[in-house]
């Protein structure tokens, strides 16, 4: 029994370490992809890249890493429920429900997404106010006066749950086609080439796992299927998130109101749609860095 707690506290350890790991790699495309998805008035006229040029220039370079503390905090819990969930939920579907192959994966992966949002979403409300912030327009001095004035300000505890309606309903697709389209993919490719594209674990001879570099193709490609299918419900989250920031915050209460708003104003393409070649861009090296820093951490802390 003391091998299995620990067993938790290693796969926890795990997921966070994946989470952080990936998430620094690509906070700069992150802060952007915030402040083009809700139009900020200092950088809406420019593209993807000519942002990226453009932060450092106004806000130095430690400007693309605003709201990075707070997703570091975020995101340690974030990954480490949502790989120790996604274990738990697939043993439960499994063996109570009885449902197994594919399908139970993509369930599981939906379940332990939504899970491991709720938990954490206070934090990343708090990042993306960060993230807006644009240099000399400062209205939250950092993570703790964040949370405060959002508290006070904007109806208390509540305040911290806006747009997670939109993160619910797009999370679902999100998770569950990018654990099983990675699932699927890895199967596929044991099954078919198992000495071209697997080896054997170091931690467990038996248990045939991807190369590296295989893994960072299957996540990556699993990562930009799953991120077309839910994008426009990121941007709706985003836009509802800001809330209070934005001048057009009375449109954006719910999420229909939302996606009708951000349709109307600036149609699919330039509204729905902004931001996601920036999206492939960071998705693939994040989702790839995620699973397969977490395929060698597993090895590391012996849970195969």
């Amino acid at each position: 029994a003391a091998r299995r707690d620990f067993y938790w506290l290693r796969s926890f350890v795990a997921g966070g370490v994946a989470g952080c790991c990936a998430k620094t790699t690509i906070a700069p495309l992150d802060r952007v992809k915030i402040l083009l998805q809700a139009h900020n008035h200092h950088y809406k006229h420019l593209g993807v890249f000519s942002a990226l040029c453009a932060v450092p220039k106004k806000e130095g370079y430690l400007g693309l890493y605003k709201g990075n503390g707070a997703m570091m905090i975020r995101i340690f819990p974030y990954g480490a429920i949502q790989f120790m969930a996604f274990d738990q939920y697939k043993k439960v579907i499994k063996n109570q429900l009885g449902i197994s192959g594919h399908v139970h994966r993509l369930m599981a992966g939906s379940l332990a997404g939504i899970t491991a949002v709720i938990c954490t979403y206070p934090l990343d409300m708090v990042r993306v106010r960060l993230a807006f912030q644009v240099k000399g327009e400062h209205k939250y001095m950092g993570i703790i006066h964040a949370f405060k004035m959002i508290y006070t300000k904007e109806g208390g505890f509540l305040g911290f749950y806006r747009g997670l309606m939109p993160t619910v309903v797009g999370m679902a697709p999100y998770a569950g086609f990018s654990f099983f389209t990675f699932g699927t993919l890895k199967s596929i490719g044991l099954a078919q080439a198992p000495n071209l594209l697997g080896r054997p674990s170091l931690d467990n001879p038996d248990v045939l796992v991807l190369k590296t570099h295989v893994n960072l193709l299957c996540g990556g490609i699993a990562g930009a299927i799953a991120q077309t299918i839910s994008y426009p419900l990121d941007v709706t989250r985003r836009r509802m998130q800001l809330g209070a920031v934005l001048p057009d915050s009375e449109k954006c209460l719910t999420m229909v109101q939302t996606l009708k708003y951000v349709y109307e104003q600036h149609g699919i393409r330039r509204g729905l749609y902004r931001g996601l070649s920036l999206n492939y861009i960071r998705c693939i090296p994040s989702q790839a860095v995620a699973f397969t820093t977490y395929e060698l951490m597993k090895q590391f802390l012996h849970l195969n």
